[in-house]
């Protein structure tokens, strides 16, 4: 749609002849006139009519206020028909006049009387006495405008839209009683909109999308508990028993009502969203061992050659023992590990295929491509969540490469036990890999590329060892997420001789809280509601290469000083080169270790302002083990090392 300032400010866009509007068919089995299609607005059309036409800068307690100055500017107050929609009924009335201030239209029945329930109690004589208790006024929500094709009612159809949608998808309850401090556009509407939009393009996992919904449930239902309870408490007799009784309960929703707003405001913005992540799949059930205690070996796919069943015989089946060993064949290789017991393997041959599901893998297998990667592609059909969840002890993956396309989650995710992905591509779309609390990953000669988010993803508690793997093309090559929290412990992470280049933004995040200190010193930029700290590394940011295809002037930071005893220009290149990767992995490793501490004096303050003066050595050592040595980092957009501070 071609929105101008004009058609927002005045009504000049009427004297355009015709409508610039779709129309659609109400649904139901009674006649009703065509009515506007309005639902269909983009996200830069929302997100402008309410920054610029409607809220502007308004605190939350003036929403209805401007709300009212708005339409007051472009809604026709009579001469209009709408249908008057409510869960139980649908009616056609007419506009004869609006009260702005209220946000109700003044209505009465058209004739003839057009009227749809689902029974036949509403009949013309019960919808006039209900509109005579009503005094004949109508949330302006309820109505939705039937269509006009002289486009002078297209303002108001447009309008209603945007009033109908704020209460549905943007308004609290509790927003009112908010601190108006800041913009509640900036503050609420934005990031509610995002979300809302986010949602529907299916950039949500849906998982997340059914706890933010619950959630909000809960929310107001305990919120409303809360105003009850509240207005229940006289203000006479505070004394009373019965008073203090209901002022504790009221305290205790109070609470209740907080923690639920903040996991909510968790939710809505998109950076914390993406920072603390979402578990979906940490609770699934391993089957455990098979009743005959068997442990079978799966081949991919049902019918091979006789060739390659001789060539899998010779490598893959006779270092077992042949005698009670079980094969079965299967179609695809999803297929096979649905039907995986504890102990199983499967061994999927060369070939491409394409899997419309998720690998959902409880138990400690083993998934083996029988081939170089390339040759045994498993490709995810479908938009949805993640690909591969792993929550079992010890699950192992080789020679495969896995490639997703229109995902919502990463590539793989490792909830519990330990995963060890051995020679293998890995194609991503949004985040790459996440290790999860208490899980495990060991990761080595691998390729990973192409992630949105973070190539790997280390949360607090968990362990990472990553060897001799390339992570590149992506938003950030590794991410390790806070584990400041007391409830956290620091994760144990490993990196050895990875090559981690050309990401977009660093080749390795800390995301951890920004301390008093560093509030106060560092200069700080405000992000959706958010302090977003980037810790500049000017010693391991990357240098471009002289010339392309020269390698010996690919090496990082060669604005460091230069030894004075090589006088050879490549061996001094060489040397500025190793030298510089060493600072890399001495500073990650210097950081991510002083973070770690931190986090110990942290937890000993803590314990003493309890009265611990001893603390038990197994609790206090609970440091992070990091060895980061021999890794490269090249073209990283940031530089090697950046911090995250929220």
């Amino acid at each position: 749609s071609d929105w101008s300032a004009d058609s927002w400010s005045d009504r000049d866009s009427r004297d355009k002849p015709g409508t610039t509007l779709g129309r659609t068919v109400p649904d139901g089995n009674v006649l009703f006139p065509d009515i506007f299609h309005t639902d269909h607005i983009l996200f830069y059309e929302r997100f402008r009519a309410y920054q610029d036409y409607i809220l502007a800068d308004c605190k939350a307690s003036e929403v209805k206020q401007f709300m009212a100055e708005y339409l007051g500017k472009v809604l026709e107050p009579s001469g209009w028909q709408a249908i008057w929609r409510t869960d139980v009924f649908e009616v056609l009335v007419g506009v004869v006049d609006v009260n702005f201030s209220a946000l109700k239209a003044v209505v009465q029945l058209s004739e003839p009387f057009l009227c749809e329930s689902q029974d036949s109690s509403f009949t013309l004589e019960c919808m006039q006495e209900l509109l005579e208790l009503k005094e004949h006024q109508i949330l302006l929500q309820e109505l939705w405008v039937v269509y006009d094709e002289s486009g002078e009612f297209d303002q108001t159809a447009l309008a209603i839209e945007h009033i109908r949608f704020f209460y549905r998808s943007i308004w609290r309850t509790w927003d009112e009683e908010e601190e108006d401090e800041f913009d509640y556009f900036v503050r609420c509407v934005e990031p509610r909109l995002r979300l809302h939009y986010d949602i529907l393009e299916h950039r949500v996992p849906s998982g997340l999308v059914a706890d933010y919904q619950i959630l909000l449930s809960q929310c107001e239902e305990l919120y409303e508990k809360f105003l009850n309870v509240r207005n229940s408490i006289s203000s006479n007799d505070l004394d009373s028993e019965a008073e203090n009784v209901s002022m504790v309960e009221g305290l205790k929703l109070y609470d209740k009502v907080e923690h639920l707003k903040q996991k909510l405001k968790l939710i809505e913005n998109p950076v914390l969203r993406y920072v603390f992540g979402y578990q979906k799949y940490g609770s699934l059930q391993a089957k455990g061992l098979r009743p005959t205690d068997a442990k079978v070996i799966h081949v991919v796919p049902w019918t091979i050659t006789a060739s390659l069943l001789h060539l899998l015989a010779r490598d893959k089946f006779c270092p077992e023992s042949c005698e009670g060993l079980e094969i079965q064949f299967h179609r695809d290789p999803l297929t096979a590990v649905n039907a995986c017991y504890e102990g199983d393997r499967v061994i999927i041959c060369p070939g491409h295929y394409v899997v419309d599901g998720v690998f959902c893998i409880a138990d400690s297998v083993e998934l083996e491509g029988y081939g170089l990667p390339d040759d045994v592609v498993i490709e995810k059909q479908g938009k949805g969540d993640n690909f591969f969840h792993c929550t079992g002890a010890n699950i192992k993956i080789s020679s495969l490469k896995l490639v997703q396309h229109d995902a919502v989650e990463g590539i793989l995710n490792v909830h519990h036990g330990k995963t060890t992905l051995d020679n293998c591509v890995l194609q991503c779309e949004t985040t790459g890999i996440t290790v999860r609390t208490s899980a495990e990953l060991l990761m080595k000669n691998s390729d990973l590329y192409g992630a949105k988010g973070a190539g790997v993803e280390i949360y607090p508690g968990s362990a990472c060892t990553l060897l001799h793997n390339g992570i590149h093309h992506c938003k950030e090559g590794i991410l390790v997420k806070n584990f400041l929290d007391e409830e956290y412990d620091a994760p144990k992470i490993t990196m050895v001789n990875n090559m981690i280049h050309n990401n977009e933004g660093y080749g390795v995040v800390l995301v951890r809280p920004a301390m008093p200190s560093e509030v106060k010193d560092a200069s700080t930029q405000r992000t959706n509601g958010i302090f977003l700290f980037l810790e500049e590394t000017p010693k391991t940011r990357n240098a471009q290469p002289a010339q392309a295809g020269d390698e010996t002037a690919c090496a990082e930071g060669s604005r460091q000083e230069q030894p004075t005893c090589v006088t050879d220009e490549l061996e001094l290149y060489k040397q500025a080169g190793t030298s510089e990767q060493t600072k890399g992995n001495y500073e990650i490793a210097n950081v991510l270790g002083a973070t770690s501490a931190k986090k110990s004096q942290i937890h000993k303050k803590r314990l003493s302002e309890l009265g611990f003066t001893e603390a038990d050595d197994n609790l206090m050592s609970q440091e992070m083990f990091v060895s980061v040595e021999g890794n490269q980092f090249k073209w990283n957009g940031k530089g090697s090392f950046g911090i995250f501070l929220f």
